[in-house]
């Protein structure tokens, strides 16, 4: 049964995403199957988890554990040590996937956790073998904060100036600058950094400071199981003490509506008393879709700044810095060499260089530029996608409109420079190899969700409009034939 079970949370994992089954499948765990029966009996912690299996997963739970135990039109039991759990009514047959509509696919930070069910679950006390979370769960962590990441690491250059400087202001006057100070750009260009460097910097300051350095998946994983275990009121109280509030990735609260709410008065309170609240996102307040337009509102309430692609120059720089930190012989020749195959991220940037050191050290080869040649051999592809047919798709599409490459990254939201946009993004996506989140970062640093609706926009064009689809052929072939 246990293996039987690790291999459903691995499925559930790739099908609904690690959140999920962090959330609610790792408080569940698989009893056994009633062959004679059909049945198949899940232990769960309370009513409120089986409830929301019910509401949101049961049809990918039973398809699931069918192709596991390779049976057909099996029942689930739900089975709790709770007193008050009747079981006679949480026998749950296979048929009803025929006869009501449920929603499998539903992962967690898209429904969280707004409940919307006829009837609520009751309350009750929680089980005595399940392990809930103790109450210095919702304390202020005091090493959250990652010590590794300061300004004296942050390299400087024209990409992210600004961003640095309106950090580094924040800190020396907490809550009365800038505040809230919103950071946007591509992933890995140095967003987490900052944050923990405001984080040091404030502690080394005054270490009385309740510094709290927080992901919005762990602010809503946090919330999920407040609500779980009756923990709002702790949890608020947490939130309510900090000096210094960091959030990263405030892009994840996107259609979380209930956690939203949450946050909508936690950050009222803080800004209010004067507590600096400083927030991560991949892409502008105002483009994040899935956010009540209130919210949007405060998020740009302070300043909001920018960090872009770094130059040739910034990323040789950061080569060098890391190497120094690391204890890497760099040369010149070695480093100017990474930094051209690497095009948009520094977390790549210095993933090769660490690559480059490491066989340079298992070989007890000197690193050379020809040995760095030869490790990163599999970059080439990727930069003549990511890199020159990327820059190409640009050209061309832009010469064609007769609009400037500029007009197309900017935030411009005009009908005519939108649609040349959506077209450039369809081209870049249909003749490279490249993700959407590069195709974004490349065009404007847009988040990866805006390069996919462009997408499927133009592809709805093509099949209803023949004479745009012509013209867009007759494109492609230029940019092809160039």
């Amino acid at each position: 049964m246990d293996q039987i079970w690790q291999s459903f949370l691995k499925i559930i994992k790739e099908e609904a995403g690690n959140q999920t089954v962090e959330t609610w499948f790792k408080a569940v765990s698989l009893e056994k199957l009633d062959r004679d029966k059909k049945t198949i009996h899940l232990n769960v912690p309370n009513l409120f988890v089986k409830n929301w299996l019910k509401e949101h997963y049961f049809t990918l739970i039973i398809q699931t554990l069918e192709k596991l135990f390779n049976a057909k039109n099996l029942s689930i039991e739900f089975i709790s040590p709770n007193k008050n759990f009747n079981q006679n009514k949480n026998i749950i047959p296979a048929s009803i996937i025929n006869t009501k509509k449920t929603n499998q696919h539903t992962p967690i930070h898209n429904n969280n956790p707004n409940i919307n069910n006829n009837s609520q679950p009751t309350k009750q006390t929680h089980p005595t073998n399940y392990n809930l979370p103790a109450k210095s769960t919702f304390s202020i962590r005091r090493n959250n904060v990652n010590s590794n990441y300061n300004f004296d690491s942050f390299i400087i250059g024209p990409n992210n100036s600004l961003a640095h400087a309106a950090s580094y202001a924040v800190c020396q006057n907490l809550g009365k600058v800038y505040n809230p100070l919103f950071i946007y750009g591509g992933t890995g260009l140095g967003k987490t950094h900052l944050l923990h460097a405001i984080g040091n910097e404030v502690k080394n300051k005054d270490n009385s400071k309740n510094v709290l350095y927080q992901t919005i998946d762990r602010f809503t994983n946090e919330f999920i199981a407040a609500i779980r275990f009756d923990k709002v009121m702790l949890f608020r109280q947490k939130y309510q003490k900090v000096d210094l509030l960091l959030l990263d990735d405030i892009q994840f609260l996107s259609n979380k509506e209930q956690t939203q709410e949450m946050f909508f008065h936690i950050f009222n309170l803080l800004y209010e008393e004067k507590k600096q609240i400083v927030m991560t996102s991949d892409t502008f307040p105002k483009e994040i879709n899935g956010l009540q337009a209130r919210l949007k509102s405060r998020l740009e309430w302070g300043l909001v700044v920018d960090i872009q692609i770094p130059d040739l120059e910034t990323k040789i720089a950061i080569l060098e810095k890391k190497a120094e930190q690391i204890s890497i012989n760099l040369t010149e020749d070695v480093a100017n060499f990474i930094a051209s195959k690497i095009t948009s991220n520094i977390r790549e940037l210095e993933g090769a260089l660490i690559r480059v050191n490491a066989f340079s050290t298992l070989t007890n080869k000197p690193l050379t530029l020809d040995l760095a040649k030869k490790v990163l051999l599999h970059l080439n592809n990727n930069i003549k996608k990511e890199g020159i047919m990327l820059d190409k798709v640009l050209k061309l599409v832009a010469r064609h409109y007769s609009v400037s490459i500029n007009d197309l990254k900017s935030k411009k939201r005009q009908k005519d420079i939108a649609l040349i946009r959506q077209v450039t993004f369809y081209f870049m996506k249909k003749l490279t190899f490249c993700s959407l989140k590069t195709i974004g970062e490349f065009v404007g640093n847009r988040d990866h969700s805006t390069v996919l609706h462009s997408i499927t926009k133009i592809e709805k064009n093509l099949e209803n409009d023949r004479d745009f689809a012509k013209k867009l052929n007759n494109i492609e072939q230029k940019i092809l034939m160039s």
